[in-house]
């Protein structure tokens, strides 16, 4: 059926899902004693980010995703969050097995809930099973073939008659035949070898293995319960049978290598059916700083594939619990040892790499050679590489090293969000606090910034990190339109700047002599980010106005050209009428020291980690093209003049970040008569969220008095991250103001 012509198109589609719980250290590597940090959203249900058994275990959770690539973009972007909301003092713990444990295991402090459910099961664990065997941690992989890879085997045969049966089967013989050969990602991905101090009450274990919580030694039930997987009848009548003869408290209490899903409760496998199957055999990956790898994520899909294609024993429930035996032999083996079963599993390598070929199916280029290389070397699986780490120093230094460097990756740029560094940046951040805050957040378009946020039953749809429904079509085409933004503003008595719109760089060109002898700007009619503006501020001559003209004509098909208004350009944000922020943006500049030429400096300058380019850093690099040149000449300058020392060169008239501009937060410095103009400007408008440019002069004389003003420009999309992250002065965290103004409800509940 697999080799079927319908079935093949579909054979790598699937839905994916992770759940990895790590352990809250201190940067000295032992465990955390505070509560589990407040910035994060204190909901039990929060969609990404919960605690486990423990306060100080986390278990990020990714959304359902349809490829991988996605999924560990949001594992690597919850990290981000985890990471930079636990703040500088704690890092996550890369081992499944935990560091030094209490000796006094009541010192281990259960997760504070607010369900008192979830507080008293926790409780009935750590009676049941002891609160040192609750530290272990582990990822615990979702995963459901897609309905049109199973609609097409369905359709490929004629025994089963009914959809959703055939379905539950299909996971039936996978989970099947996973529980009977998990020993071989034992083998692979086992990373588990040896314990600290007061894991074991006594030395039950004291030799390195594979993988103790793979092992017996790990978080595993009773001998007495056992459950079989021949049928989901059976399936469902031995966990209600464990729970009634008490072996169970409830049915989740069952710690199966592969858990069944149906839905939220085991009881929806009746009605709906298997889903998605849950495997939770997993070791966290040291070697990868998200507890797992793309290539292991890989590697069981491809062998959940090779195992609907593989035989399975005539009793089902007899091939199973043969599987817990070479499980158990596998993960108690030495970890630089060859496994028993080493021909079984060069077999089994050797078929999934055939079927993958008669499949046709694309796999990474490294995938089987890295198998191949651990099945000949043991010391290269994940045990090994960490059990020969481990004897250079110990375990536990091992994972203290790895755990800062993760730390150090995390918060190197802080104003990043890790699998979504692409994104412009002030939608990084606004997904940063959504996420951190328990909003769900879905990416719409990439490339264009859309974002779907969703708080229960609450959606809003948001681009470019600020533009939301909030805001109406119309509003956002007159922010654009600078023509009729002035008009707008002028009729309600603002002072605006005066000035000529043109269609053509000829009609501009016969209207020089109007501009030439005073103060002007010339800026394209609709583009943003100071892109194509030239302002002179003492007239110009006919060849550098032609050239400014040519330079505003590629960004748009009209042009404006307009007074120059004397004074230091402001960026106020306007949300829900109230200024969030102010802005004192710099143009470009370098500063001289006698030695180096205004290129060496401008290189220099762009030296800095807060430099970049195409919005993905809080300032942008300095550029030395025809406006930086042409604005060089104007001071009689060339690229490779060498200014004096403490001189000032700018490189720019205008002064927007964008085009390498430095920024320096003076909202506490602005009186509020000039705020209230912003704002009163913007509810002219009708806009809710705006960054309005102003002109001032001297921001001590009173707004209201003649020309102490000039407002030069709204903008419907203004860049916030410039805001968050200034070059000067004190952050301003607007995306949580967006979020809170489009959320209110989480105001709300923070308050109760």
């Amino acid at each position: 059926m697999l080799v079927n012509d319908r079935v093949k198109p579909y054979l790598l589609k699937a839905r994916y899902g992770l759940e990895k719980e790590s352990k809250r250290v201190d940067l000295s590597g032992n465990l955390a004693k505070t509560d589990h940090p407040k910035s994060i959203s204190r909901r039990d249900d929060h969609p990404y980010i919960q605690r486990d058994f423990s306060e100080l275990q986390m278990e990020i959770i990714t959304p359902v995703t349809e490829t991988l690539e996605e999924l560990f973009n949001y594992l690597a972007a919850i990290h981000d969050v985890a990471y930079r909301s636990m703040g500088i003092n704690e890092m996550l713990w890369p081992l499944s097995m935990p560091p030094q444990l209490p000796e006094d295991e009541e010192n281990i402090v259960i997760a504070k809930l607010k369900s008192v459910e979830d507080v008293r099961y926790r409780e009935y664990l750590s009676d049941s099973y002891g609160r040192r065997k609750q530290m272990l941690c582990g990822v615990h992989f979702n995963f459901e073939f897609s309905d049109e890879f199973i609609q097409a085997l369905f359709n490929a045969q004629l025994e089963i008659k009914d959809y959703r049966d055939f379905k539950t089967e299909i996971y039936l013989k996978a989970t099947r035949n996973y529980l009977h050969y998990r020993w071989l990602f034992t083998y692979f991905y086992g990373a588990s070898p040896s314990s600290e101090k007061n894991f074991f009450k006594e030395d039950s274990l004291n030799h390195a293995v594979r993988s103790i919580r793979s092992s017996k030694y790990g978080y595993t039930n009773s001998d007495d319960v056992q459950v079989s997987y021949s049928s989901i009848q059976n399936y469902l009548s031995d966990l209600s049978s464990m729970v009634k003869r008490g072996l169970l408290s409830k049915e989740k209490e069952f710690y199966s290598p592969v858990r069944l899903r149906g839905g939220q409760h085991v009881s929806d496998l009746v009605d709906q059916g298997i889903r998605y199957i849950e495997l939770r055999n997993i070791d966290l990956n040291p070697f990868e700083p998200y507890g797992i790898g793309y290539e292991q994520a890989e590697f069981l899909h491809l062998f959940l594939i090779y195992l609907l294609w593989k035989d399975e024993g005539e009793n089902c429930d007899e091939w199973v619990k043969m599987g817990d035996y070479y499980n158990d032999v596998v993960a108690l083996e030495h970890p630089l040892e060859h496994t028993k079963f080493e021909k079984e599993a060069k077999n089994i390598i050797d078929e999934m790499k055939h079927l993958v070929e008669i499949l046709d199916l694309t796999t990474s280029d490294t995938l089987f050679v890295h198998l191949k290389e651990m099945l000949e070397d043991p010391s290269k699986t994940l045990s090994g590489k960490l059990y020969k780490e481990s004897q250079k120093n110990s375990q536990s230094q091992v994972a203290s090293l790895i755990a800062k460097e993760n730390y150090n990756k995390s918060w190197g740029k802080p104003y990043q969000l890790a699998g979504f560094t692409d994104m412009e940046l002030s939608t990084q951040i606004l997904m940063f606090d959504a996420i951190q805050q328990g909003i769900q957040v879905e990416i719409l378009d990439r490339q264009d910034q859309f974002l779907k946020l969703k708080l229960k039953d609450h959606v809003e749809y948001v681009k470019n990190g600020n533009m939301t429904s909030k805001d109406n079509y119309v509003s956002t085409l007159i922010m654009e339109n600078k023509t009729v933004t002035k008009k707008i503003l002028h009729q309600h008595g603002f002072r605006v700047p005066k000035g000529e719109e043109f269609q053509t760089i000829e009609q501009a060109l016969r209207s020089y002599h109007l501009f030439s002898s005073k103060p002007f700007v010339v800026k394209p009619k609709t583009t943003n980010y100071g892109l194509g503006i030239s302002i002179f501020k003492e007239g110009a001559n006919y060849e550098d106005y032609q050239k400014a003209l040519t330079l505003a004509f590629k960004e748009d098909s009209s042009v404006l050209i307009e007074e120059f208004i004397k004074g230091t350009e402001y960026r106020f944000f306007v949300l829900n009428d109230q200024v969030y922020a102010v802005l004192l943006r710099i143009p470009a500049n370098v500063i001289g020291d006698g030695k180096h030429t205004i290129q060496e400096l401008v290189m220099q300058k762009n030296r800095d980690s807060l430099r970049g380019s195409d919005h993905r850093t809080p300032l942008e690099s300095i550029q030395l093209g025809e406006l930086e040149k042409l604005m060089l000449k104007s001071q009689g300058y060339q690229i490779n003049s060498i200014p004096k020392k403490d001189e000032i060169i700018y490189l720019r008239e205008n002064s927007n970040i964008s085009t390498g501009g430095d920024s320096i937060d003076v909202t506490d410095q602005i009186p509020d008569d000039y705020k209230k103009i912003a704002v009163d400007a913007v509810s002219a408008l009708r806009v809710k969220i705006c960054g309005i440019d102003l002109i001032i002069e001297n921001t001590e004389v009173p707004a209201t008095n003649q020309n102490a003003y000039g407002i030069i420009e709204a903008n419907f999309n203004p860049s916030m991250y410039m805001h968050i992250y200034p070059y000067q002065g004190e952050s301003r965290r607007l995306t949580m103001h967006i979020i809170h103004y489009l959320f209110p409800e989480l105001l709300q509940s923070q308050s109760n």
